[in-house]
């Protein structure tokens, strides 16, 4: 069978980070969404998203398709309705659509000729972008069982405090020697050839994925993913980062998401916590408003490319776009627009041909190449969030 994942309804509200990407790239718990259904249903996928991205993540269709709602994460429940599915079925959540089979014949599809089948347990699911850090302890414990299922961790080394040595999992090539690492309050995964420095106080859940690193002495309190590539240091506390991301001098980083290619300058801090103790809203790219996220704790969602100077500090609650390049005193207001350069005194429009430069530059050192598509995707974002900017 050939399996698709579609982005659905969600994708607005997942902005800045659908932007780049498909809702299937996200990365909650160890793995991106699209590698989780990957793993579960044991075939590769393709994408149904947004025209302009669909270069970079294109679709392929054959004569019999399953279409997959991104949004959903896969439980072995719902996975086998979906690998069961025949034609002319669907599978919905209450109004909500999950996955649906259908052929390359098909020029439309009515669901008032299909079979409704509901499934009715309860499943992750990721439907805001703050859901990727408010969720991210479930999702991490779900992809810990997943991916170190009948396989055997490497050696913890002698010099590591280890504290539930059991929920620990080591991949080949990782490196770590007298750092502290607390799996009593959830399972630590560590990366194939990935590095803790020496110092460092872990306590999970926490992951570091493949070539991640956190360097001397730094605290992390979980539900924290660094994803691959990237690098964490100072205090970060239930946070994600995508990949290809750095945080990795003294500062604080908490309740946030970073996407990929981001930089934290120095001593840069973000509030997660407001002052009155209320509820944090957060800017809605789909209400072109601050909403409401129903959460106490709330620090920054950075898109990708961004970055901030050294001593940068955010207010709670802050959604800075695509390509943002934030320095100077005081707080830059919690909605940065993409391309913006600047801070608290004010913001300009930071060029693409000066943006892309310096995205040359960045990824090269990773040994990642630029594109003609990541040049088309972020050109068109670009165009789209011109709205936003004062020019």
């Amino acid at each position: 069978m050939n399996y698709i994942l579609f982005d659905g309804t969600v994708r607005d509200a997942l902005l800045p980070f659908t932007f780049t990407r498909p809702v299937a790239e996200i990365r909650i718990g160890i793995l991106t969404i699209r590698e989780k259904w990957e793993r579960h249903l044991g075939l590769t996928t393709t994408t149904l998203t947004e025209e302009y991205l669909s270069l970079k993540y294109p679709m392929v269709e054959l004569e019999n398709n399953v279409m997959i709602n991104a949004s959903f994460l896969p439980k072995n429940s719902l996975v086998e309705m979906v690998i069961n599915l025949q034609k002319n079925q669907a599978i919905f959540k209450g109004d909500t659509l999950i996955a649906f089979y259908t052929n390359d014949s098909q020029e439309e599809v009515d669901f008032d000729t299909y079979e409704i089948i509901e499934y009715s347990e309860d499943c992750l699911t990721v439907e805001n972008n703050w859901d990727i850090f408010s969720k991210n302890d479930s999702a991490l414990r779900e992809d810990f069982e997943l991916i170190t299922e009948d396989r055997t961790s490497e050696s913890i080394p002698k010099s590591v405090n280890a504290i539930a040595p059991g929920n620990i999992f080591i991949e080949e090539g990782a490196k770590l020697e007298f750092v502290t690492l607390n799996a009593s309050t959830g399972p630590i995964y560590i990366g194939k050839n990935s590095e803790i420095m020496e110092g460092s106080v872990i306590r999970g859940p926490f992951a570091l994925c493949e070539f991640g690193k956190v360097k001397l002495a730094t605290k992390v309190y979980g539900a924290t993913t660094v994803g691959p590539h990237s690098v964490i240091g100072g205090e970060v506390n239930n946070s994600v980062l995508f990949g290809y991301s750095n945080k990795g001098h003294d500062g604080f980083l908490g309740n946030s998401v970073l996407g990929e290619w981001c930089n934290i300058g120095a001593d840069s801090n973000n509030s997660n916590l407001k002052n009155n103790y209320e509820e944090v809203k957060l800017w809605s790219y789909e209400t072109e408003n601050f909403a409401k996220t129903g959460l106490q704790f709330c620090g920054l969602m950075m898109g990708d490319h961004s970055k901030c100077g050294i001593n940068t500090m955010f207010n709670t609650g802050t959604v800075v776009g695509v390509s943002a390049n934030i320095f100077g005193a005081g707080f830059p207001r919690n909605f940065v627009p993409s391309y913006s350069w600047g801070g608290a005194s004010g913001f300009s429009t930071y060029l693409t041909s000066k943006a892309f430069q310096t995205a040359k530059i960045v990824m090269a050192r990773r040994n990642v190449e630029f594109t003609e598509d990541d040049a088309t995707i972020l050109e068109h974002v670009f165009d789209a969030t011109k709205k936003y900017r004062k020019e």
